[in-house]
C-alpha cells in the first residue's frame, strides 16, 4: 500500500499530537510510506515521536524542511517504487526544494551500504529496528550536522511498542501489530533477514494498544503479524493466539476485529470455535497460501500439503457462518510445471476464494529458491498468473452478483470525490485498501453522514469487484 505524500487532516489528528502554529514547531516534514500494513505502523510509530518532540507534518513536499522515505523491499515491484520515491526526493533536494532525505525501513536494512553508496546525497538511513531513533537522527540534520547518519540495530529481543503512533490512516480504522519478525524459512522470502526472528508482544500489551485505539475513535482494527497464528509461541511456549482473541473481543470501544496473515499452522478447534463464536471478530480471514501443489509447497518449504489446507478451509468454512476468504498465490516459483499450475488452477476453482490476489516470483538475493535450478521464464510465469488472475475473475463476480439483495452493515469510509451524496464504503467482506469497495447513496441526509459511520445498507447492484448498496434505516 503506498501513501503518496501522508498529510495533515483534521479526520486523522491524534490526541497525542501537539497543537500550534509553524512558529512553535522544530522544523517541517512530509513522509511517503510504502509497502505493507506493518510497515505503516513502523511510520506511525516515527511519526508519534516526530510529534512529541515538536516538529510538524506538511501536507506537500515543498513547504517541508525534510522528507522521512519509509520503505518496501520485499520484491523487485516494491525495490523499484521504493528506489524510485527516494530518486524524486533527492530531485527535489538538488532544487533547493528540501533540505534532507532520510530513508527507512525494510529496503534499507536489506540494502544498508549499497543504497548509500549509489545514492550518496541520503542524508540518513535508519533500519527497521532503529526506528525509535528516528528524533535523535532528525535533531542531528536540523542542526547542520553533515556528517551522513546511519542506524542499524539488531533484531529486538522484545517487541517494540507502537503506543507512541501518529495516525495516517483515517480516523476509524487502523493497523495493530501483535507480533514483529518470522521463524518461517520459506525458500523464496527475504522477511527474516529484514525483520528477524519472530517474537510477540505480551497480551496485555496488545491489548492496552487496542484499548487505545478504540479511546481515541478506532472503530475497526486489523490485526497484522507476518504470522498471526503463530502468535505468542515465543513467550508462553505454544500459540496464543485464541487467547488474545478472546481479550479483543471483550473491547466494547471497538466495533470490528478483522484477522489477517494467518499461516496455515496452529489452527485448532478452539481458536476456530473463538472466532465462530465471537462479537466483534468479522468473519474475514486472510491466509496467503502460495500454492496448492505439494511439489511446489515443499519446494517453498511451506511445511504443509494441498490435503492439509483444503481440510483446514473445510473446517473454517463449516463452522464459521458466512466467511470470506483471502488469499494469495505464486505463479512461475522455480520448477513449477505445466502439471503444478494446472493443479493451482483446480484448487482455486475448487474453494472458490472470495479474494483472491497473485504475484509472480521474484527472485530475491540470498534466499534459497534464488539459487534453486529450472527457473521458470517471466513470460510462461506472466501468463499463468493472467490466467489464474482470469479463473478468479469470474468466482469473484459471482460472488459479487450474490449478494445482491442482501443487507450488510457498511462502515464509511471517505465521500467519493467529485460526486455529491455518494460515499465508499466497506462491509464485512472487504478489507481497507486491497478489496472491493461499497458505493453508497440515497441518504435522506447526507450531512448525517461521516467517515466512520456504520449504515445498514441494501446492496442493490454488482459491479465487478465491487458492490452499489442503499441505506435501509
Amino acid at each position: 500500500m503506498q501513501l503518496p505524500i501522508v498529510s495533515e487532516t483534521d479526520s486523522t489528528a491524534s490526541p497525542s499530537r501537539p497543537q500550534g502554529d509553524d512558529s512553535a514547531s522544530r522544523g517541517r516534514y512530509a513522509v511517503i510510506s510504502l509497502g505493507c500494513p506493518k510497515n505503516l505502523v513502523d511510520t506511525e510509530q516515527m511519526l508519534g515521536r516526530l510529534d512529541e518532540d515538536g516538529y510538524r507534518m506538511v501536507d506537500t513536499v515543498d513547504s517541508a524542511d525534510f522528507v522521512v522515505v519509509n520503505t518496501c523491499g520485499f520484491i523487485d515491484s516494491a525495490r523499484e517504487e521504493s528506489l524510485g520515491a527516494i530518486d524524486e526526493m533527492l530531485a527535489l533536494k538538488r532544487e533547493g526544494k528540501i533540505r534532507n532525505v532520510v530513508v527507512t525501513g525494510c529496503l534499507a536494512e536489506r540494502q544498508q551500504g549499497k543504497l548509500l553508496e549509489a545514492r550518496p546525497e541520503i542524508d540518513a538511513m535508519v533500519g527497521v529496528f532503529g526506528r525509535n531513533e528516528i528524533v535523535s537522527v532528525i535533531d542531528r540534520l536540523q542542526s547542520g550536522v553533515d556528517e551522513q547518519q546511519k542506524i542499524f540495530r539488531p533484531a529486538a529481543i522484545r517487541p517494540l511498542s507502537d503506543a507512541v503512533r501518529r495516525p495516517v490512516t483515517p480516523r476509524h480504522f487502523a493497523y495493530l501489530k501483535i507480533s514483529e519478525g518470522c521463524d518461517r524459512l520459506c525458500t523464496f522470502c527475504a522477511i527474516p533477514k529484514m525483520r528477524g526472528k519472530h517474537y510477540s508482544k505480551p497480551i496485555e500489551q496488545v491489548v492496552d494498544e487496542a484499548k487505545r485505539l478504540g479511546d481515541s475513535g478506532v472503530r475497526e482494527v486489523v490485526i497484522v503479524a507476518q504470522d498471526t497464528t503463530y502468535y505468542g509461541k515465543d513467550l508462553y511456549g505454544e500459540p496464543r493466539l485464541t487467547e488474545l482473541l478472546r481479550e479483543l473481543d471483550r473491547i466494547e470501544s471497538i466495533d470490528w476485529i478483522r484477522l489477517m496473515y494467518f499461516y496455515p499452522m496452529y489452527i485448532d478447534d478452539a481458536l476456530i470455535e473463538t472466532l465462530a463464536g465471537a462479537t466483534r471478530i468479522l468473519p474475514y480471514i486472510d491466509m496467503p497460501l502460495q500454492h496448492a501443489s505439494d511439489t511446489m509447497l515443499k519446494r517453498m518449504a511451506r511445511k504443509t500439503t494441498r490435503a492439509v489446507q483444503e481440510e483446514i478451509l473445510g473446517r473454517l468454512r463449516s463452522q464459521i457462518d458466512n466467511l470470506v476468504m483471502r488469499t494469495t498465490m505464486i505463479t512461475g516459483f522455480p520448477g513449477e510445471t505445466d502439471e503444478d499450475f494446472a493443479e493451482l488452477a483446480d484448487f482455486a476453482r475448487q474453494q472458490r476464494f472470495e479474494h483472491l490476489g497473485v504475484f509472480t516470483y521474484s527472485v530475491e538475493e540470498d534466499t534459497p529458491a534464488a539459487k534453486l535450478p529450472n527457473r521458470v521464464s517471466a513470460r510462461v510465469a506472466q501468463r499463468r498468473h493472467d490466467e489464474l488472475m482470469a479463473i478468479q475473475q469470474q468466482i469473484a463476480f459471482d460472488w459479487s452478483a450474490s449478494r445482491v439483495g442482501t443487507a450488510e452493515n457498511v462502515i464509511i469510509d471517505s465521500p467519493l470525490p467529485q460526486q455529491e451524496g455518494v460515499w465508499i464504503g466497506r462491509s464485512r467482506g472487504e478489507a481497507p485498501d486491497i478489496d472491493g469497495i461499497i458505493y453508497v447513496s440515497g441518504f435522506e441526509d447526507s450531512a448525517a453522514v461521516a467517515p466512520g459511520s456504520m449504515i445498514k445498507c441494501e446492496i442493490v447492484a454488482a459491479d465487478g469487484y465491487d458492490l452499489i448498496a442503499a441505506p435501509l434505516d
